[in-house]
């Protein structure tokens, strides 16, 4: 049995709840929690990604932290630089989350490089809200 969804309602929320991620993102690095900024910055870009997938296949996303397999499982090409940015950005999901990769994640988010980084991921939220 299909369960049916309101496809416009359900990308709203994930559109929704990466805008407040996004903030989230903000105020963790105006508290120097650089880390954990660069995480929610993962999850800014994953939840627009379950959005645009919505979007284009019209059923619920992949249950994957991935974020090049998710938008290449909706369909979508990346030149080789989306696909470098993506794979970079999904990084910062196992890095932040995993103590044995905690530790020299910490130590490598320093201000500038979380700026640049904060940078790149709204390059890159604006590049999907385009598509969506």
């Amino acid at each position: 049995m299909e369960t049916k969804f309101n496809r416009e309602k359900l990308v709203e929320f994930w559109i929704s709840s990466s805008d407040r991620d996004h903030k989230t993102m903000l105020d963790l690095h105006s508290t120097q929690n650089n880390h954990w900024a660069l995480f929610m910055g993962h999850l800014v870009i994953e939840k627009l990604l379950k959005a645009l997938y919505i979007r284009v296949k019209g059923a619920y996303p992949p249950l994957i932290h991935d974020l090049r397999r998710i938008i290449e499982k909706a369909g979508i090409e990346l030149s080789t630089s989306q696909e470098i940015m993506l794979d970079s950005i999904s990084r910062f999901n196992l890095k932040a989350r995993y103590d044995d990769y905690k530790e020299s994640f910490y130590i490598l988010c320093t201000d500038e490089f979380t700026e640049e980084w904060i940078g790149k991921i709204k390059e890159c939220q604006q590049w999907i809200k385009s598509m969506l």
